[in-house]
């Protein structure tokens, strides 16, 4: 049997990812880099972002910082501890100290990013000490089909 990035997760995360990168995708339309994220609590996708910086003329606009903004919005709470965030690729430094911000519990991603990650790629902000808050991290959920995206997006540029 083939191993299609998705079959060694539970479904829940699967499922869950599988919607982030359909937000992934309408990030690509829109002509920005193919990342998207949502946020889920009790099994229910209560926020989603994708990637906006260019079309708001924002950097810090990446799908997490999206999401995690139209979700503590919905809270009215800037503390989503009780959280899980689904992210297409792995979160760059910026993105994953928002999340440890918010007490995220969890965050999934799905391709690991070896220019930004900030999850064990390029340095590991969830395991770093000093910082003391600790979240789960779990990467790799879907991993092909985030790193088929973003390639094929960059692909099209050169």
């Amino acid at each position: 049997m083939a191993h299609d990035g998705c079959s060694m997760t539970p479904p829940s995360d699967t499922d869950f990812m599988r919607r982030a990168l359909l937000l992934a995708q309408r990030a690509a339309d829109e002509g920005e880099v193919p990342v998207g994220a949502i946020l889920v609590m009790d099994n229910e996708i209560f926020a989603e972002g994708w990637n906006r910086p260019i079309a708001s003329h924002d950097p810090t606009a990446h799908a997490e910082i999206v999401a995690l903004r139209a979700g503590a919005s919905k809270l009215e709470n800037y503390r989503l501890s009780k959280a899980t965030v689904y992210a297409t690729l792995e979160p760059c430094a910026m993105c994953m100290g928002a999340l440890l911000n918010a007490r995220i519990a969890r965050v999934v991603f799905g391709a690991w990013d070896a220019k930004a990650g900030a999850c064990g790629s390029v340095i590991d902000l969830p395991r770093t000490p000093q910082l003391g808050y600790r979240l789960d991290v779990f990467g790799g959920v879907c991993s092909e089909e985030s790193a088929a995206l973003l390639r094929t997006f960059f692909e099209s540029r050169r």
